[in-house]
């Protein structure tokens, strides 16, 4: 090993010297480097200040000092090298001439906690020369230091000479005991109050539970769980949205007025967006910085967004099935405490949406059921008054030359077999069975069997039924179940005109569909319940109906292997597009 200078020489000679071993050093990070010397007699001036600069040796005569050079050696160690580690054996006394050295401890947990940091002018390694037991704590070089060592012998009859050194061993002992008092006191504090944040949060938690699982109905659930979020984390609002995986979206029901109104936007759109597409949890600080942050909703409704927590609602599999998004919290920023509670109500609130959800299609289940079995009593009754009816009607026509006695023992008879497919399609739709047999048929002769008696009432009611007949060939239907989709788009147009307008059915081909449209003239449909349009039960501004007239319509074309889309714009009527298979798609 190559010679290494002391403490006593010229430091520029020292730092020349060192910077020749150093990078050696290094690459023995995890083995301390001991450089030992004995004092020269040319070192002794630097040596007496050294050790008078110790609080060891505080108020101990010089000349006692100068006697003490041979009980000494020196010791370097790079920065962090261990200089001794916890449990080892030793009883040596380090007094600290450059650098800073660490002391810490490590429970039997692995954690981390640090005892001291102690500067030129310490000394440590006392407990063990006291007790003679194994080191208490672990001691590493903050920088790069110079250590003068005591051995326990040395340092027994330095004391039994001078009381002042065993003294000020027990002065700093009796300190650093106080001072570790304090810790211990502080850091208990700290913990007791950490527990009782914790404790808070799991009561506030639990508390939250109980709320969400209260209700049953899905858009009071979502509210429920909303305050609830806002109110633990101290956020000002904020929005729970859903996965609608059909979709592909996101949507919402928002208080507007006196009612809900429902909002939807693109998965990966907007901070919600994204984080129902990544899982990733966004904590932003400063809403406009963010190129995520669409700040157009801030402009509409003249709120200043500042802070926002964005995060992922996960059910028990941990699949996303919703967004939190809350914004500007009260005091300050959200911090992890927030983001650790938001994620710990995640679960709950998955749990509540899916009871709402299965609570809901039991509901629908029943009433359905219900709904089949009073077709059914329904259809059962009135079978045979419906026949004899028909029947009579059928004479009247046979027998009278009136052409007005024969028009109308025709609307009977229509109007007998309208009721009668409708009792009869209801049933079918209750009880999740349809027969739908499918031929090439003209599609205006289709159209014309139902249209004529339509429009009769259509005018009764001011309403002009205009034919924009762009195809007139032939269709792939079933005429009947066509008839009753035609029946029920017609009654729900006239529905939303009660002051009259216009009906207008138009037909068209292009190489691979047949499209019919139904349109009219009326207010339009809010957006609010345009998704919500095909559910069974929904209704909406109606005092009549069982909310499946729209239901069946979609359940028929789509047994015609056909789609149905929505068209529409506020103030400017809505139009429903039929769009079925080509006739040469019969066989396939």
């Amino acid at each position: 090993m190559a010679s290494v200078p002391t403490i006593g020489l010229d430091m520029n000679t020292r730092r020349a010297a060192k910077t020749k071993t150093k990078t050696k050093a290094k690459a023995k990070a995890k083995t301390p480097r001991r450089r030992t010397t004995r004092r020269t007699a040319s070192a002794s001036h630097s040596f007496v200040d050294i050790l008078q600069r110790n609080i060891l040796f505080r108020e101990v005569e010089p000349a006692v000092v100068r006697r003490c050079r041979s009980r000494f050696t020196e010791r370097h160690y790079d920065s962090g090298d261990l200089i001794f580690d916890e449990y080892s054996k030793g009883r040596d006394l380090f007094l600290l001439a450059t650098g800073r050295v660490r002391i810490k401890k490590y429970t039997k947990f692995g954690v981390e906690s640090l005892l001291a940091v102690l500067h030129p002018g310490d000394f440590f390694g006392e407990m063990s020369l006291i007790d003679g037991l194994p080191r208490s704590a672990r001691a590493e070089a903050v920088d790069d230091c110079d250590v003068l060592i005591l051995s326990a012998n040395n340092y027994r009859d330095l004391a039994h000479d001078q009381h002042q050194i065993a003294f000020n061993l027990l002065n700093n002992l009796a300190l650093r005991l106080r001072s570790m008092d304090q810790n211990f006191v502080m850091e208990l504090g700290r913990n007791i109050l950490a527990s009782r944040n914790r404790m808070d949060r799991l009561n506030m938690l639990i508390e939250a539970s109980k709320i969400v699982n209260s209700a049953l109905d899905l858009g009071t659930v979502l509210a429920l769980i909303l305050d609830v979020a806002t109110r633990s984390i101290a956020a000002d609002r904020g929005t729970v949205y859903l996965v609608d995986q059909k979709g592909d979206e996101l949507w919402s029901l928002v208080a507007q007025g006196d009612g809900m109104v429902e909002i939807r936007l693109p998965l990966g759109k907007g901070l919600a967006g994204y984080v129902a597409r990544t899982g990733e949890t966004v904590n932003i600080t400063d809403a406009y910085r963010d190129p995520r942050f669409n700040p157009e909703i801030d402009l509409r409704s003249g709120y200043t967004t500042h802070t926002v927590l964005c995060m992922p609602m996960r059910n028990r599999e941990g699949n996303i099935v919703g967004v939190f998004q809350l914004l500007n919290k009260r005091t300050g920023q959200f911090g992890p405490e927030d983001e650790s509670f938001i994620d710990a109500l995640s679960v709950h609130a998955a749990i509540a949406v899916e009871n709402a959800r299965l609570a809901q299609q039991m509901v629908n289940n029943e009433r359905m059921s219900a709904v089949g079995r009073m077709a059914a009593t329904i259809l059962h009754d009135i079978k045979n008054p419906m026949a004899t009816m028909r029947l009579y009607a059928g004479l009247i026509k046979q027998k009278s030359d009136s052409p007005d006695a024969s028009r109308m023992a025709d609307e009977m008879i229509h109007q007998v077999d309208r009721l009668s497919s409708m009792v009869q399609e209801i049933l079918e739709f209750s009880r999740g069975t349809s027969t739908t047999i499918l031929s090439d048929t003209s599609l205006p002769a289709a159209m014309e069997q139902v249209l004529p008696f339509l429009e009769t009432d259509l005018a009764a009611r001011k309403i002009t039924l205009v034919r924009a007949y762009g195809y007139d060939g032939v269709a792939l239907l079933d005429a009947g179940k066509f008839a009753r989709v035609l029946t029920n788009l017609v009654s729900n147009a006239a529905d939303v005109m009660p002051e009259g307008g216009t009906v207008t059915i138009r037909t068209s081909r292009s190489d691979d569909r047949v499209a019919i449209e139904v349109s009219d003239t009326g207010p339009g449909i809010p957006e609010e319940i345009r998704q919500r349009l095909f559910e069974p039960f929904f209704t909406h501004g109606k005092k009549h109906g069982t909310g499946l007239g729209l239901s069946i319509v979609k359940k028929i074309i789509e047994d015609h292997r056909g789609t149905i889309e929505v068209l529409t714009t506020p103030g400017q009527g809505s139009t429903f597009r039929l769009l079925l298979p080509p006739p040469s798609s019969a066989g396939s």
